[in-house]
């Protein structure tokens, strides 16, 4: 096996988090035509590999993936995108939930249940916790890598790996999971610096690959992309999560700076955080500018503002929280956005006037990926894991339950699939992939470098973008906006990702990513018009009521025989069907 070079940082994974190289490679000039050097797409090599469990994604939930089903037995390979620890939404995350039950004085059942009421009964309650429950050790083993002891965490993250002897492989995007006699048998992508392809044999795959969206301004997403969930879905998986929202913001200074909205979560050292049940971060200042229009303001309300009666339901006792102002209405029972502790105000970074959209594209975290079949993080596919915000868990449910519950759960989920999927490799054969398969696969990987005409990644998405951000789409939800918005997708889908060109390995993974994005728009579309209520993140001016006779159901995607993407209702508190 190769091994991979985990000394330090190198100037690419600091050009990597700073975001320079992605300006120094925007590949277009004014024309229109690419200003990077072209390559012969005849020209790439294929490198081959095995691995009893291969682990995609170098975040928290591929650290810990990979070094339990390391220390489980398996021969164990890592490949990241990005860089261990430096892409995808891992620096950004600085806090991490430690349950401790004697501290805090609530017992695990009662956490649960407070979950389950905050989030409207979306959440898994079995994942729930599974994840207070395990949160303490994982927090434990973050403590002895180091990882609360600086601001970057590739350093405490590549620690075990490298005490592991664990190899990484570092900026390759997998493109494709391969599926053999209905069980899993490796995945295939290309390096984003060399021409070369790779193709990984394994007894068994984990998804670490996080979520994504539509390359959105302002918020730390804009290299997930939702590439775990779409290759999972066109080998047969079931995927889930889709027609919630997450609602962070950006500002309206420099609004496109991820860093200069967001440095104050970046510059943190991180940190635990106890128990505090809430109810954060769905479409409440989304329904607040619908009705109002914009400037919209986190914080405490201001005096003389105008109070919004309506909108997205909320739980009375979450309403309360944090010093309700009691120069504002009551709240009661009823819909609308809670006012804020004076003391909290708004997150770090975000300061001014609020830009929604900053996440476009992203569910709530835990709620949207693979879907589950038991509390092994196993998906529908045989040997194929998920774990993360890979892994539609509905750990918290729908809406943000609880501060540091997303890297907490990251942690206890990839630790739990690492130990699955070892003990699954141990029971099978080295599966065989035919090599006529692997030629389709590679004629896929490289048809965009064959085009002589075509669009442009980069505009394809920025249509998509147009598209699908507008708040009265994604967000404040009707019937009509999004069939028109689907029409335009579904555009897309059949006409313009076919003809996706490119002519450097940068346009490569852009046209790859965009096709992936343009999947997953049509799914979050087609979830949201099946979906008839508003319930947590999921907001529609059409059906604006719960329906608990009707939608106390997760909704499930998978792609039929003949190629169609097909829906399926998963009532709550059970698990899918394979």
């Amino acid at each position: 096996m190769k091994e991979s070079n985990n000394e330090g940082f190198s100037r690419r994974d600091f050009l990597g988090i700073a975001g320079v190289a992605t300006l120094a490679t925007v590949g277009l000039n004014g024309e229109g035509e690419s200003t990077l050097p072209s390559i012969d797409p005849k020209g790439f090599e294929t490198k081959e590999y095995q691995s009893d469990v291969l682990v995609i994604g170098g975040g928290v939930a591929g650290v810990f993936a990979a070094t339990k089903a390391r220390d489980a037995g398996a021969d164990v390979m890592l490949v990241v995108k990005g860089g261990l620890g430096t892409s995808g939404q891992t620096p950004f995350a600085k806090g991490v939930f430690s349950f401790d039950a004697k501290e805090s004085g609530v017992s695990l059942d009662e956490f649960t249940n407070k979950v389950s009421r905050s989030s409207l009964g979306t959440n898994n309650a079995i994942y729930t916790k599974q994840m207070a429950e395990h949160s303490k050790a994982r927090v434990e083993e973050l403590r002895s890598w180091g990882f609360f002891d600086q601001v970057l965490c590739r350093d405490p993250l590549t620690h075990p790996i490298k005490e592991r002897e664990i190899p990484v492989m570092e900026r390759i995007m997998i493109t494709h999971l391969i599926k053999e006699e209905g069980k899993i048998a490796g995945a295939m992508g290309f390096g984003i610096d060399e021409q070369s392809l790779y193709l990984f044999r394994a007894k068994s795959v984990i998804l670490c690959t996080g979520a994504g969206g539509f390359k959105p301004n302002g918020f730390p997403i804009s290299d997930l992309t939702h590439d775990g969930t779409v290759m999972a879905y066109n080998i047969g998986a079931k995927v889930t999560g889709k027609e919630w929202n997450d609602g962070h913001v950006g500002s309206d200074k420099n609004s496109a700076a991820s860093f200069d909205n967001w440095h104050g979560m970046f510059e943190q050292v991180p940190s635990t955080t106890s128990v505090e049940i809430r109810h954060d971060l769905g479409v409440d200042l989304n329904y607040q500018a619908y009705k109002k229009g914009p400037p919209v303001m986190m914080g405490p309300p201001q005096q003389g503002a105008t109070f919004v009666v309506g909108g997205p339901f909320r739980p009375v006792e979450f309403s309360q929280m944090h010093g309700e102002r009691r120069d504002h209405p009551p709240r009661g029972e009823h819909r609308g956005p809670p006012p804020r502790d004076e003391r909290r105000g708004p997150p770090p970074g975000s300061n001014g006037t609020n830009v929604g959209g900053a996440s476009a594209g992203l569910s709530i975290h835990k709620s949207e990926g693979l879907v589950p079949i038991n509390e092994q993080c196993e998906s529908t596919i045989q040997g194929l894991y998920a774990a993360g915000d890979a892994l539609g868990s509905y750990m918290a449910g729908a809406i943000y339950t609880q501060i540091g519950s997303s890297m907490a759960g990251s942690s206890v989920q990839g630790a739990i699939a690492g130990e699955a999927s070892a003990k699954y490799a141990k029971t099978i054969a080295m599966p065989k992939i035919p090599k006529s398969k692997v030629n389709k696969i590679k004629e896929e990987i490289l048809a965009p470098l064959y085009r002589e005409s075509g669009y442009s990644p980069a505009w394809v998405t920025q249509t998509l973008q147009g598209v699908m951000i507008p708040n009265f789409v994604l967000y404040i939800k009707k019937e009509l906006m999004m069939q028109s918005a689907l029409a335009y997708v579904e555009e897309l889908q059949s006409h313009h990702s076919p003809m996706l060109k490119a002519s450097s390995l940068h346009e490569l993974r852009l046209a790859h990513e965009t096709t992936n994005m343009i999947l997953s728009a049509q799914m979050k579309l087609k979830a949201s018009l099946m979906r008839t209520e508003s319930r947590c993140s999921h907001y529609r001016v059409d059906y604006p009521d719960m329906d608990n006779e009707n939608w106390q159901v997760w909704i499930n995607i998978y792609k039929g025989k003949d190629g169609t993407m097909e829906f399926e209702k998963q009532p709550f508190g059970t698990w899918a069907k394979v």
